[in-house]
């Protein structure tokens, strides 16, 4: 089996969140503030949905709050970010990988511009910050993939793909890296702006990544966490994130 931590006490925990100013990510921020967590709020162009994430943290109870620009598709953004994060915290407890982008569109309608967008956001973005953050990480990486890579979903083929690509690095990377725990958390249809406001509550999802983080359900290292699975909710695959 490999190896899987456990840590039901997320108190005091540093916890950084890459596109959390809005959707899943701000909701995953405002949980892991209900643990007394030091929560890292990341934006690209959003500093005013951002601020109102942190508001919502520090109501929630975060031991403190931080929010960093950061760029996933630029390594000098995430190096420049790290720089801020480490000197504050001296290293990162939790890294939840869930910043992406999606098009909602026929495979031979997609632009080179939107199909490299979400590889190298949903992708290699992630893989990138990753890399770069490995070394400062004391506990636990999540990697937000989708129900997207499990069930094919019309007009979605390059972000499923881009999806597949985070479930293979993350069950490699569990392999490799014996010290932490290392999950993909798969959701099904989510409500947030990439759904048009359809689906399963964001909170909800939130709600699984932080217990994710506490005892991966018991699932081994590597290990996809479906949110309809755990949750026992009817999945809807009409979408994904």
């Amino acid at each position: 089996m490999l190896y899987n931590k456990i840590m039901q006490n997320l108190v005091n925990k540093t916890v950084l969140i890459t596109g959390s100013s809005r959707g899943i990510g701000a909701e995953t921020a405002v949980n892991f503030a209900k643990e007394g967590c030091n929560v890292i709020i990341t934006f690209v162009d959003e500093i005013s949905q951002a601020k109102e994430v942190s508001k919502k943290c520090e109501k929630a109870g975060a031991k403190s709050v931080e929010i960093v620009h950061l760029d996933v598709t630029k390594p000098e953004s995430i190096k420049s970010a790290l720089k801020t994060i480490i000197l504050k915290f001296g290293a990162i407890d939790i890294l939840v990988n869930n910043a992406g982008v999606i098009r909602w569109k026929k495979f031979e309608s997609q632009s080179d511009e939107d199909i490299l967008e979400q590889i190298n956001t949903n992708l290699a973005g992630l893989i990138l910050m990753t890399k770069y953050c490995l070394q400062h990480i004391r506990d636990c990486i999540i990697n937000i993939a989708s129900g997207a890579a499990s069930h094919p979903v019309k007009d979605l083929s390059v972000y499923s793909a881009t999806k597949h690509g985070v479930r293979g690095f993350t069950e490699v990377l569990a392999i490799e890296e014996v010290g932490l725990s290392v999950y993909s958390v798969s959701p099904t249809m989510t409500s947030t702006e990439m759904t048009d406001y359809h689906g399963m509550p964001a909170s909800k999802v939130a709600e699984v990544i932080v217990q994710t983080a506490k005892d991966g359900y018991g699932m081994e290292s590597g290990s996809d966490i479906r949110v309809w699975e755990v949750l026992n909710k009817k999945p809807a695959f009409m979408g994904s994130k």
